[in-house]
Protein backbone atom coordinates (compact mmCIF):
# COMPACT_ATOMS: atom_id res chain seq x y z
CA UNK A 1 0.00 0.00 0.00
CA UNK A 2 2.79 2.50 0.87
CA UNK A 3 4.58 1.61 -2.17
CA UNK A 4 1.50 2.21 -4.36
CA UNK A 5 1.32 5.68 -2.73
CA UNK A 6 4.21 6.44 -3.61
CA UNK A 7 3.90 5.73 -7.00
CA UNK A 8 1.45 7.44 -7.02
CA UNK A 9 2.70 11.07 -5.56
CA UNK A 10 6.08 10.47 -6.98
CA UNK A 11 5.65 7.75 -10.35
CA UNK A 12 8.52 6.03 -11.24
CA UNK A 13 9.57 6.32 -14.64
CA UNK A 14 11.28 4.14 -17.06
CA UNK A 15 15.18 5.24 -17.44
CA UNK A 16 14.66 4.20 -21.04
CA UNK A 17 11.62 5.76 -22.26
CA UNK A 18 10.45 7.86 -19.53
CA UNK A 19 6.83 5.88 -19.36
CA UNK A 20 5.29 5.36 -15.54
CA UNK A 21 6.81 1.63 -14.55
CA UNK A 22 4.87 -0.64 -13.64
CA UNK A 23 4.13 -2.23 -9.58
CA UNK A 24 6.94 -5.06 -10.31
CA UNK A 25 9.40 -2.97 -12.83
CA UNK A 26 12.79 -1.78 -11.66
CA UNK A 27 14.55 1.11 -13.92
CA UNK A 28 13.31 0.20 -16.84
CA UNK A 29 9.92 -1.04 -18.03
CA UNK A 30 9.62 -4.51 -19.92
CA UNK A 31 9.64 -3.15 -23.23
CA UNK A 32 12.51 -1.29 -23.20
CA UNK A 33 14.10 -4.11 -21.08
CA UNK A 34 13.48 -6.33 -24.43
CA UNK A 35 14.76 -3.85 -26.81
CA UNK A 36 17.86 -3.43 -24.99
CA UNK A 37 20.70 -3.98 -27.89
CA UNK A 38 22.61 -6.35 -25.79
CA UNK A 39 26.28 -7.27 -27.91
CA UNK A 40 26.88 -10.58 -26.18
CA UNK A 41 30.72 -9.65 -26.90
CA UNK A 42 32.03 -11.91 -23.92
CA UNK A 43 30.00 -14.72 -24.71
CA UNK A 44 30.46 -15.03 -28.35
CA UNK A 45 34.27 -14.11 -28.03
CA UNK A 46 33.75 -11.81 -30.33
CA UNK A 47 36.90 -9.23 -30.34
CA UNK A 48 34.84 -5.95 -31.52
CA UNK A 49 36.15 -4.18 -28.62
CA UNK A 50 39.42 -5.55 -28.64
CA UNK A 51 39.80 -4.38 -32.64
CA UNK A 52 38.86 -0.91 -31.43
CA UNK A 53 42.09 -0.88 -30.02
CA UNK A 54 44.56 -3.16 -32.35
CA UNK A 55 47.55 -2.00 -32.55
CA UNK A 56 47.28 0.57 -29.29
CA UNK A 57 47.47 -1.05 -26.52
CA UNK A 58 47.66 -4.60 -25.56
CA UNK A 59 44.29 -6.06 -23.76
CA UNK A 60 44.10 -10.08 -21.97
CA UNK A 61 40.01 -9.43 -22.10
CA UNK A 62 37.79 -6.73 -23.68
CA UNK A 63 33.80 -6.30 -23.89
CA UNK A 64 31.29 -4.22 -23.92
CA UNK A 65 27.45 -5.28 -22.63
CA UNK A 66 25.60 -3.16 -24.71
CA UNK A 67 25.39 -0.96 -28.73
CA UNK A 68 25.23 2.50 -27.85
CA UNK A 69 23.11 4.81 -30.89
CA UNK A 70 22.19 7.89 -31.28
CA UNK A 71 18.33 8.63 -30.30
CA UNK A 72 18.25 4.67 -29.22
CA UNK A 73 17.67 3.57 -25.75
CA UNK A 74 21.18 3.11 -24.39
CA UNK A 75 21.74 7.02 -25.38
CA UNK A 76 18.99 7.77 -23.13
CA UNK A 77 20.26 5.47 -20.39
CA UNK A 78 23.28 6.84 -20.37
CA UNK A 79 22.12 10.51 -19.91
CA UNK A 80 20.14 9.65 -16.82
CA UNK A 81 23.32 8.09 -15.28
CA UNK A 82 25.67 11.20 -16.23
CA UNK A 83 23.34 14.17 -16.02
CA UNK A 84 20.67 13.07 -14.31
CA UNK A 85 21.67 11.97 -11.12
CA UNK A 86 20.47 8.75 -11.69
CA UNK A 87 23.29 6.42 -10.23
CA UNK A 88 21.42 3.62 -10.26
CA UNK A 89 21.52 3.01 -14.05
CA UNK A 90 25.63 2.38 -13.31
CA UNK A 91 24.86 -0.36 -10.49
CA UNK A 92 22.10 -2.24 -12.27
CA UNK A 93 24.69 -2.41 -15.23
CA UNK A 94 27.45 -3.43 -13.04
CA UNK A 95 25.48 -6.14 -11.58
CA UNK A 96 23.92 -7.53 -14.88
CA UNK A 97 27.51 -7.72 -16.59
CA UNK A 98 29.29 -8.64 -13.44
CA UNK A 99 27.21 -12.16 -13.31
CA UNK A 100 27.74 -12.49 -16.61
CA UNK A 101 31.45 -12.20 -16.23
CA UNK A 102 31.72 -14.17 -13.15
CA UNK A 103 30.69 -17.28 -15.50
CA UNK A 104 33.69 -16.92 -17.57
CA UNK A 105 37.29 -18.64 -17.18
CA UNK A 106 38.82 -15.85 -19.10
CA UNK A 107 37.38 -13.32 -16.37
CA UNK A 108 38.47 -15.03 -13.53
CA UNK A 109 42.29 -14.11 -13.37
CA UNK A 110 41.57 -10.24 -12.86
CA UNK A 111 42.49 -9.15 -9.62
CA UNK A 112 41.36 -5.52 -9.40
CA UNK A 113 38.52 -3.26 -11.01
CA UNK A 114 40.11 0.31 -11.72
CA UNK A 115 37.20 2.60 -13.35
CA UNK A 116 38.13 5.58 -15.83
CA UNK A 117 38.26 8.55 -13.57
CA UNK A 118 37.10 11.74 -13.72
CA UNK A 119 39.09 15.07 -13.30
CA UNK A 120 38.34 16.63 -9.95
CA UNK A 121 36.69 19.59 -11.21
CA UNK A 122 34.07 17.53 -13.22
CA UNK A 123 33.49 15.37 -9.73
CA UNK A 124 33.21 18.11 -8.39
CA UNK A 125 30.62 19.63 -10.59
CA UNK A 126 28.70 16.25 -10.96
CA UNK A 127 28.92 14.84 -7.29
CA UNK A 128 29.97 11.68 -8.36
CA UNK A 129 31.99 9.21 -11.44
CA UNK A 130 29.07 7.13 -13.77
CA UNK A 131 31.50 4.94 -13.59
CA UNK A 132 31.81 4.01 -9.82
CA UNK A 133 28.78 1.94 -9.34
CA UNK A 134 28.97 -0.01 -12.34
CA UNK A 135 32.69 -1.27 -11.50
CA UNK A 136 31.68 -1.59 -7.51
CA UNK A 137 29.35 -4.41 -8.80
CA UNK A 138 31.68 -5.98 -10.91
CA UNK A 139 34.04 -6.08 -8.59
CA UNK A 140 31.57 -7.60 -6.20
CA UNK A 141 30.43 -10.10 -8.43
CA UNK A 142 34.27 -11.28 -9.51
CA UNK A 143 35.16 -11.13 -5.84
CA UNK A 144 38.02 -8.71 -6.09
CA UNK A 145 39.32 -5.49 -4.72
CA UNK A 146 37.95 -2.54 -6.39
CA UNK A 147 40.34 0.47 -6.63
CA UNK A 148 39.40 3.60 -7.63
CA UNK A 149 42.37 5.92 -6.33
CA UNK A 150 45.44 4.64 -8.21
CA UNK A 151 44.34 6.27 -11.53
CA UNK A 152 43.85 9.84 -11.59
CA UNK A 153 42.96 12.39 -14.53
CA UNK A 154 45.26 14.89 -14.52
CA UNK A 155 43.30 17.27 -17.36
CA UNK A 156 39.66 18.11 -17.74
CA UNK A 157 38.04 17.38 -21.26
CA UNK A 158 34.58 17.91 -22.23
CA UNK A 159 32.11 14.94 -23.20
CA UNK A 160 32.86 12.84 -26.09
CA UNK A 161 29.93 11.25 -26.94
CA UNK A 162 28.13 13.59 -29.38
CA UNK A 163 31.62 14.88 -31.12
CA UNK A 164 32.37 13.96 -34.08
CA UNK A 165 34.73 10.87 -34.21
CA UNK A 166 37.44 12.49 -36.20
CA UNK A 167 37.76 15.08 -33.68
CA UNK A 168 37.53 12.60 -30.36
CA UNK A 169 40.09 10.83 -32.24
CA UNK A 170 42.56 13.86 -32.48
CA UNK A 171 41.62 16.18 -29.32
CA UNK A 172 41.43 13.62 -27.03
CA UNK A 173 44.29 14.66 -24.96
CA UNK A 174 43.18 13.35 -21.87
CA UNK A 175 46.36 12.66 -20.04
CA UNK A 176 46.52 10.41 -16.91
CA UNK A 177 48.71 9.81 -13.95
CA UNK A 178 49.01 6.96 -11.38
CA UNK A 179 49.39 7.78 -7.96
CA UNK A 180 51.90 4.67 -6.52
CA UNK A 181 53.07 1.48 -8.46
CA UNK A 182 53.69 -0.88 -5.84
CA UNK A 183 50.15 -2.17 -4.87
CA UNK A 184 48.97 -3.22 -8.24
CA UNK A 185 52.59 -4.76 -9.69
CA UNK A 186 52.00 -7.53 -11.58
CA UNK A 187 48.35 -7.55 -11.02
CA UNK A 188 45.50 -7.97 -14.20
CA UNK A 189 43.48 -5.13 -14.14
CA UNK A 190 40.07 -4.56 -15.25
CA UNK A 191 39.82 -0.99 -16.23
CA UNK A 192 35.91 -0.01 -16.72
CA UNK A 193 34.27 2.95 -18.32
CA UNK A 194 30.71 3.60 -19.63
CA UNK A 195 31.02 4.10 -23.44
CA UNK A 196 34.04 3.45 -25.90
CA UNK A 197 34.08 5.40 -29.06
CA UNK A 198 37.44 5.76 -30.76
CA UNK A 199 39.10 3.78 -27.67
CA UNK A 200 41.42 7.33 -26.85
CA UNK A 201 40.32 7.69 -23.59
CA UNK A 202 40.91 3.50 -22.57
CA UNK A 203 44.59 4.07 -24.69
CA UNK A 204 45.36 6.93 -22.33
CA UNK A 205 44.42 5.10 -19.02
CA UNK A 206 46.05 2.03 -20.01
CA UNK A 207 49.40 3.48 -21.14
CA UNK A 208 49.68 5.06 -17.73
CA UNK A 209 48.51 1.71 -15.69
CA UNK A 210 50.96 -0.23 -18.10
CA UNK A 211 54.12 1.82 -16.06
CA UNK A 212 53.10 -0.27 -13.56
CA UNK A 213 55.42 -3.60 -13.54
CA UNK A 214 53.92 -6.40 -14.56
CA UNK A 215 50.47 -5.48 -15.43
CA UNK A 216 47.99 -6.97 -17.62
CA UNK A 217 45.02 -5.42 -18.47
CA UNK A 218 41.41 -6.11 -19.36
CA UNK A 219 38.55 -3.78 -20.41
CA UNK A 220 34.73 -3.81 -19.45
CA UNK A 221 32.54 -0.91 -20.86
CA UNK A 222 28.25 -0.41 -20.34
CA UNK A 223 28.36 0.34 -24.18
CA UNK A 224 30.04 0.80 -27.27
CA UNK A 225 28.96 3.48 -30.10
CA UNK A 226 27.85 1.89 -33.59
Amino acid sequence: MVINLLNLFFPRVCLGCSTHLGDNETYLCGLCRHNLPVTNFHFDQNDTVKNALYGRIKLEQATALLHFSKKGIVQQLMHNLKYRGHEEVGEFLGKWLGEELKSLTAYKAIDVVIPVPLHRSKLRQRGYNQVTKFGQEIAKALEVDFNDLVLQKTLATKTQVFKDRLLRTSGDAATFSISENQSLKGKHILLVDDIITTGATIESCANALFRIEGVKISVATMAITD
